[in-house]
This record gives C-alpha cells, sequence and structure tokens, in this order.
C-alpha cells in the first residue's frame, strides 16, 4: 500500500508517581476491528469518504441530463425529433471533447481543470434551459446543449484516485472498480427517475437546474478533496493512449458493449416500456457489489473473455423471454438476470485500461474507454431502433446478443496484456 494507516508518531514523555510513561500521539488502541467487508475496508481509506460523496453527488446528474432536455425541449417546442436531435449532438460533441479535457486534467491536476470545466458545462445547461424558457431559435438549443460536452469524466476521475491510493494492491483495486461500476449503475437508474419526477412534478426545466447544482457542488466537493488527489506525473512522451498494445482492441470491444446498452434499451422500450429497464440496472448494480467481494482471478484477460461470453449467453434471455411468452414479469426476470452480467464486464475493462495506460495518461485513457461507450450506445440505439421497425419488437433483441458476441470476439482476437513494463502497474 502506498500509506501507512497508522503511520509511527513523535513519542510522549510523562511522569506518573514513580512510573515513566512513553506512548505515541494518536498511537492505535491494542485492539483494532478489521471489517471483513471489503467495501468497508475500502472506504476506511483516509480520504476516500469525502471524494466518494463529492463524486457520486456529481455523477448522479449524468442520469439526468439527457431525460430533462427531452421532457423540456419537446414540452416546450413539441417535437421529439427536435429533442433527439438535440441530445444525439451533445453525446457527438462530448465524444470530441471529452478526451482532450481528460488529457488536461492529466497534464494539469483534477483540480485545476475539473472545476472551470464543469462551471463552462454547467452554465451551457443553464444557457439551454432559458433558450427553452423563452423560446429561442432552435439553433441556439444546440449550440447550448454542445457546451455541457466540458464536462469532466468524474467516474473516471474517481478510479484515477483509487488506482493512485491502492497501486499495488491488485486485489483493492479489484474492489475500487467493481464499486464505482456499481455507483455507475446506481446513478444512471435513479438519475433518469429523479429527472421525470421534477419536471413532472414542479416544471419543465426543473430537471436541468437540479442536475446543473448538483454537478457544480459535487464537482467543488471533490475537487476541494486535494490529499487524495493524484500528482500530476510527468510525460514521458506526447503519444496518445492509444498507441499501447491492445488498446484499439480493447476499446472496440467497449464499443461493442456500448451497442449491447443502447440497442438493449431502445428495443425494450419499444417493447415494454422503459420502467422496466431499472431491471437490468439493478441486477448489474447487484452484480457488480457481489464480483467486487470477490478475489479476483490472476490472468485478467482470461477474466475479461470470460465475462464478455458470460454476457453473451445472458443477452440471449431476453430474446429467448420475448419469443416464448407475452408474461411481462418473464421479461422482467430475463432483463434482471442480463443485467449480472455487464458490471463484471466493465469493471475487468476498466481495470484492464487501467493497466494498459501510462500513469500520466490515466484519466485519458478511462475517457477514451467511456467514449467508446457513448459511441456504441448510439450505434446500438439506431440499430435497435431500425430493427425493432423493421424486423418488430421480439426481433430487436437479437441486437444486443449479437453486440455482446462481437465484442467478445473482438476481445479474444485483439486484446493482448503486457508482463512487464512501466504499464503493467498493477500486477495480476
Amino acid at each position: 500500500m502506498p500509506y501507512e494507516r497508522n503511520p509511527p508518531s513523535a513519542p510522549v514523555f510523562a511522569l506518573s508517581g514513580d512510573l515513566l510513561v512513553i506512548a505515541a500521539r494518536d498511537a492505535p488502541s491494542p485492539v483494532q476491528p478489521v471489517s471483513a467487508n471489503p467495501y468497508l475496508r475500502l472506504l476506511a481509506t483516509p480520504g476516500a469518504r469525502a471524494f466518494t460523496a463529492g463524486n457520486l453527488l456529481a455523477r448522479l446528474p449524468m442520469g439526468m441530463f439527457s431525460v430533462s432536455a427531452v421532457i423540456m425541449i419537446a414540452g416546450s417546442r413539441g417535437s421529439y425529433a427536435l429533442a433527439g436531435a438535440v441530445t444525439a449532438a451533445g453525446l457527438a460533441a462530448t465524444a470530441v471533447v471529452a478526451p482532450w479535457t481528460a488529457r488536461l486534467v492529466d497534464r494539469y491536476g483534477q483540480a485545476r481543470i475539473a472545476v472551470p470545466a464543469t462551471a463552462i458545462a454547467v452554465l451551457g445547461s443553464l444557457a439551454l434551459l432559458l433558450c427553452v424558457h423563452y423560446d429561442a431559435p432552435d439553433w441556439t438549443l444546440f449550440a447550448c446543449y454542445a457546451a455541457t460536452a466540458t464536462t469532466p469524466n468524474t467516474g473516471g476521475m474517481s478510479r484515477a484516485r483509487w488506482a493512485h491510493l491502492h497501486r499495488g494492491d491488485p486485489a483493492a483495486l479489484h474492489t475500487a472498480n467493481s464499486f464505482e461500476q456499481a455507483s455507475d449503475e446506481l446513478c444512471f437508474m435513479l438519475g433518469p427517475a429523479l429527472a421525470a419526477l421534477l419536471c413532472g412534478s414542479l416544471f419543465p426545466e426543473a430537471g436541468t437546474l437540479v442536475g446543473a447544482i448538483l454537478l457544480m457542488t459535487g464537482v467543488l466537493i471533490f475537487a476541494a478533496q486535494r490529499a487524495t488527489e493524484p500528482p500530476v506525473t510527468p510525460r514521458a512522451h506526447t503519444g496518445s493512449p492509444l498507441r499501447a498494445p491492445g488498446m484499439p482492441a480493447l476499446l472496440a470491444a467497449f464499443l461493442a458493449t456500448g451497442a449491447v446498452f443502447g440497442a438493449m434499451e431502445v428495443v425494450t422500450i419499444a417493447h415494454a416500456g422503459g420502467a422496466i429497464l431499472a431491471l437490468q440496472a439493478a441486477g448489474s448494480c447487484a452484480a457488480g457489489l457481489l464480483y467486487g467481494s470477490l478475489r479476483p482471478a490472476p490472468d485478467i484477460r482470461r477474466r475479461l473473455l470470460g465475462c464478455l461470453a458470460g454476457m453473451t449467453a445472458l443477452m440471449s434471455l431476453p430474446l429467448l423471454a420475448a419469443s416464448w411468452t407475452d408474461a411481462l414479469p418473464v421479461l422482467a426476470g430475463a432483463l434482471l438476470l442480463a443485467g449480472a452480467a455487464t458490471a463484471p464486464t466493465m469493471v475487468t475493462g476498466m481495470t484492464l485500461i487501467q493497466r494498459l495506460t501510462p500513469e500520466a495518461q490515466l484519466n485519458e485513457g478511462m475517457t477514451l474507454a467511456v467514449t467508446a461507450l457513448l459511441g456504441g450506445i448510439a450505434v446500438g440505439s439506431a440499430t435497435g431502433g431500425w430493427m425493432v421497425e423493421h424486423a418488430g419488437h421480439v426481433t430487436g433483441y437479437v441486437v444486443p446478443a449479437c453486440a455482446a458476441a462481437l465484442a467478445l470476439v473482438v476481445a479474444a482476437a485483439g486484446v493482448r496484456v503486457p508482463g512487464t513494463g512501466a504499464r503493467a502497474r498493477h500486477p495480476e
């Protein structure tokens, strides 16, 4: 471990009668209970609870903004096509801008970049709100939503802190990545519901407004925790993490995995409505926490292939359920089980990203993975929607199953893990 949980401190000398008492200031008690729960041990890391609280607060709006924008724009302009186009343009802008933001974070530090980048994104959200409210021209909506692309990858920054605090401890890092993935699932499960509740019960702009406040507040709290912030590492070179052996294939696997998520969302909404999707997120969240409590297998490449194989098998369950019966509880159970494969896959993939990426470019490497996921979600959504329209709801479930199989094939063919060298910082 890179730190000592109970560092030695200067002794304190005191006379008590004829007895000279020598004690260490702030010395631990003779018996300190150690939790068997790996997540409690993880959060016992000095400073971890503070930056985790801020990060979760900042991450919750990630599941709110797109839903809030669609409700707000469609309600004001009467066009879901316009609302979808605006959010798609924002997604495309994020795919371009996010890696550059992450590169700046790696070069100058999390606090120095994340706070101003978040401020720009929040101003973009507030400008979007005002443009919608005051019926500004349609092009202003695209411009404002594109400005939100500067939002930093808060999940990636949190993972970078865990990697810094637990470098050389693969078991703790495995638990940390599992915790982060479960947090992602929780935020994307609660965020849309909170956005819909706020927009429906208060006013159409409420979801965007509350999301912007939560994002700025969370990033300020997160950035204030300077003790756990990874130090800026001098760059050995200025090349992209894409040049790391095995990285292009791994990102291609993330792209295909994103297509699984995007297609499953569109097809399920078309077939049974959006509420049932929460079960897939719940299954993934529970599986991620369970996966993080287990000791990881030594061979991380084999572990990734095993997770992808499991995801490929489980993604066929919704197709089988929808083909067999129209009963909603059966599909719900299939989605719950299908979701159980996604978190372990993402946890292992992110761990491998951390291993392949040079330390000085860790945020950029993880943001590239997120960008690949977003691109895959867009492709999967479009493909799933086309399949539903031309072949039917049930046949649409073929798309996520095929995308999962593609991710497995790509990873098996191209992902390599260097055994030595600077990139093998997290030995398995």
